[in-house]
């Protein structure tokens, strides 16, 4: 009963701070009124009940799609790489490292010069963002391997490609799915202002719309929505990471 009750008096009370914030901006910013707890509700109500809204989180999710599967293309292998190959580590991390404590957001005017408006600067973005935690997960994963693997594939002849398609992917997926957990929570949060970034739908589109219709309300619902679905995916990836140590007892071993 705590477990389920703990939660809701938590979310009561950060409700209620809400309203109190809300009450004492009013006083000298009228306008605060729009973003009350019970204006957003009713707006959020409103806003689920339409069509609109759903195309923008479809867009969104669909971006978000793209950018976690074009950082796993380019992340796990490259974190496969530094962990395998000692030059290829050496020459890289330094680089690595100074990239990837870059604000995704601090491209973005590049990324509109070379790409142009349009969805290829948002996908780069979100690929950009989302690249690092799979490439440190991958690494993390490969060094936590029981060495014994590796030794016995060697001893069998096994070709460079064969231990990493036999050996190392299935003995690192627990840390893939946890750099996927950590790449969705950073894609989300980089994706609404990428969306502001001249194109004509999606979440972040939504606020800035919202914002210049005045719909404060609504735009205070957006933010809730986008919370929402923030949790989902994320739950889904925890998800996915339990099923997959549920599946396989001998993964939990190796991401301890």
């Amino acid at each position: 009963m705590a477990r389920f009750l703990l939660p809701v008096a938590g979310i009561a009370l950060a409700i209620v701070l809400w309203a109190f914030g809300v009450a004492a901006l009013e006083a000298r910013t009228p306008i605060a009124a729009a973003f009350a707890p019970l204006a957003t509700a009713q707006a959020f109500i409103d806003m689920v009940k339409g069509p609109d809204i759903w195309i923008h989180v479809a867009v969104s999710l669909k971006r978000v799609g793209i950018g976690l599967l074009c950082a796993t293309v380019v992340g796990v292998p490259l974190g496969i790489l530094v962990a395998l190959s000692r030059g290829f580590a050496l020459a890289s991390t330094p680089l690595f490292q100074l990239l990837r404590m870059v604000s995704p957001l601090s491209w973005m005017p590049l990324a509109v010069m070379a790409l142009g408006v349009g969805d290829a600067p948002v996908y780069f973005l979100l690929a950009f963002a989302a690249t690092w935690p799979l490439m440190l997960n991958t690494v993390a994963g490969v060094a936590q391997l029981d060495p014994n693997w590796m030794l016995l594939a060697r001893s069998l002849s096994a070709t460079r490609s064969e231990v990493v398609w036999r050996v190392v992917l299935p003995g690192i997926t627990a840390h893939i799915l946890t750099g996927v957990r950590l790449a969705i929570g950073i894609i989300w949060i980089v994706l609404v202002p990428a969306e502001m970034l001249g194109v004509s739908a999606g979440l972040g589109y939504f606020i800035l719309d919202t914002r210049d219709r005045l719909a404060y309300s609504e735009l205070m619902a957006a933010i809730i929505l986008i919370g929402l679905l923030g949790y989902a995916l994320d739950y889904a990836a925890r998800a996915a990471h339990a099923r997959w140590l549920h599946a396989k007892p001998e993964a939990q071993g190796g991401a301890e």
